[in-house]
């Protein structure tokens, strides 16, 4: 039994015109080395040289200082949360539940000592996943344990400071996945 058809016999060709079988490639711009036009570009004079690179360095370090202060330190939070969760939070049009969680966990980041533990009941898996992210964006640790209750298993996630301080960003997660969604960011 036959798992492909027959090949006829511009097929088969085809299968052996790639090189180094078949016919020649053409020779790209890259490979012509007596052409005048690449000429001046590999003999370049070495102050010209180090006055072009330097002028590339300089731009790009002036670049990477105009960033503002409140897009990156919410982009670095970005970054902290998981890629599948940050999948979820992009698809999801639960910007209203987001935003509860991001009050909640707001008032506790500023209200709380170290020691303190926000325990929230959230029973849905995936908003229990929106939870974890907002978490992670807040650079909090969170976790989720089952706890039986009259015969009825309650799903808790249990949320704490880590021991490195981070300041809260101005601008929130719910803002950010707004100004994404819409194209601003």
């Amino acid at each position: 039994m036959e798992l492909v058809p027959r090949l006829n016999a511009e097929e088969i060709r085809g299968l052996f015109a790639p090189p180094p079988w078949g016919d020649d490639v053409p020779p790209s711009a890259f490979c012509m080395t007596n052409v005048g036009e690449w000429d001046k570009f590999r003999n370049i004079d070495m102050d010209k040289e180090a006055n072009i690179i330097g002028a590339l360095n300089n731009s790009s370090t002036k670049k990477k200082f105009h960033a503002d202060g409140d897009k990156m330190a919410v982009l670095n939070a970005w970054r902290r949360i998981d890629c599948r969760t940050r999948e979820a939070l992009r698809r999801s049009f639960l910007s209203e539940l987001i935003q509860g969680y991001e009050d909640c966990i707001r008032a506790f980041i500023k209200e709380s000592g170290d020691g303190d533990v926000l325990a929230l009941q959230v029973q849905d898996p995936f908003h229990r996943l929106l939870l974890h992210g907002v978490c992670e964006f807040y650079n909090l640790v969170s976790i989720t344990v089952t706890q039986l209750k009259d015969a009825e298993s309650l799903k808790v996630t249990r949320i704490k400071k880590k021991t490195d301080v981070v300041d809260l960003p101005n601008i929130r997660l719910s803002h950010f996945l707004k100004m994404s969604k819409e194209g601003i960011w």
